[in-house]
């Protein structure tokens, strides 16, 4: 095809400047620098609630401490399942797609998912109870495979022991927990095998979803001194559920998650989720400064935190020992 002499010359014009459109310049060539020397870190959440935000939190806030900030040399893609195992399947596998350079995945059944997806994209979990069990790593040691992380298993006698510090007559424990969250049946049965030595039954009651939490708590009327939760995702996202189920019974409502005092429950006695996120977080700027995943070993919280709150004691019909109160590192009035 012939063009004419004019259209031969807008054509060349607009070529000219195609080119130049497509040339890097030097701002570009800046940008190029700065985004291959940026790191791409994806976190990921089976559900939102103040532990999970805490632990998310802490990871973003060591990251910066260690020269790794967001809008700088970071980029962070944050997802939540909204609580949904379907949706945890599905973040995981855009993560993969997307290959960050480090992906943390909050909580059991998003690590899991996040696990079964990738076996190249370093992976490390946050706020798993028994990561063995969910087959995340073969042991606590270094996995030598793409995985490692940080749980949140706590020792269940100083639990057993507040429990009894509250209600020095204790003889039965409610227990309302979901069914197929592994983190919670491993502490059902533990529990168990703690409490009947001292004498003492385990009274559960499961609840499928977050919107059976408050059936399930009000099952366990005038059948159990007291009711203890663990770090269930179910229960803990509607805490206000069982606080209001205690309140209405008149029985203290004891949790392993700090955070929950301040939503209802009388005590807690676990570690600082902010600091779990922290202790993550100095996990993820190891393998973005070049180390391997499978080489690091798992770790866990030493420290453990005794929080109370006077005011919920006195809602749910008890008022908490002074030797007790004595101990803790924050007692809300």
């Amino acid at each position: 095809m012939k063009y004419p002499n004019t259209a031969k010359y807008v054509l060349g014009t607009i070529a000219a400047l195609l080119l130049a459109a497509c040339s890097p310049s030097e701002n570009q060539s800046e940008s190029t620098a700065a985004a291959e020397g940026s790191k791409r870190v994806a976190i990921t959440t089976i559900v939102e609630h103040p532990a999970l935000d805490s632990v998310r939190e802490g990871v973003i806030e060591e990251l910066k401490e260690k020269g790794f900030e967001e809008g700088k040399n970071l980029t962070i893609d944050f997802q939540s399942a909204q609580g949904s195992t379907a949706n945890a399947a599905q973040i995981a596998k855009k993560f993969a797609g997307d290959n960050p350079d480090v992906i943390v995945a909050i909580a059991t059944p998003s690590a899991q998912s996040v696990v079964a997806t990738t076996k190249t994209i370093p992976v490390v979990y946050a706020a798993v109870t028994d990561p063995v069990e969910a087959k995340l790593v073969p042991n606590m040691d270094a996995s030598n495979t793409n995985v490692t992380g940080v749980s949140d298993e706590l020792p269940l006698a100083p639990q057993i022991e507040l429990m009894k510090k509250i209600v020095p007559t204790l003889k039965n424990v409610g227990y309302v927990y979901s069914p197929g969250e592994v983190n919670s049946t491993i502490v059902l049965e533990q529990l168990k095998s703690q409490l009947e030595p001292q004498g003492i039954n385990l009274v559960a009651a499961p609840a499928q979803r977050s919107s059976d939490v408050l059936t399930a708590a009000r099952s366990l009327n005038g059948k159990v001194d007291l009711i203890y939760t663990s770090l269930d995702n179910n229960v803990v996202s509607s805490y206000e559920s069982m606080a209001k189920a205690a309140s209405e019974m008149k029985i203290p409502l004891i949790a392993s998650d700090t955070d929950s005092v301040k939503r209802g429950a009388v005590a807690a006695l676990g570690v600082n989720y902010h600091d779990l996120g922290k202790k993550t977080g100095e996990l993820a700027v190891q393998i973005l400064n070049g180390a391997k995943a499978g080489e690091i070993p798992s770790a866990h919280m030493e420290n453990l935190d005794l929080l109370l709150s006077k005011k919920n004691a006195a809602a749910q019909g008890i008022v908490l020992p002074d030797a007790l109160v004595a101990e803790a590192k924050e007692v809300f009035e």
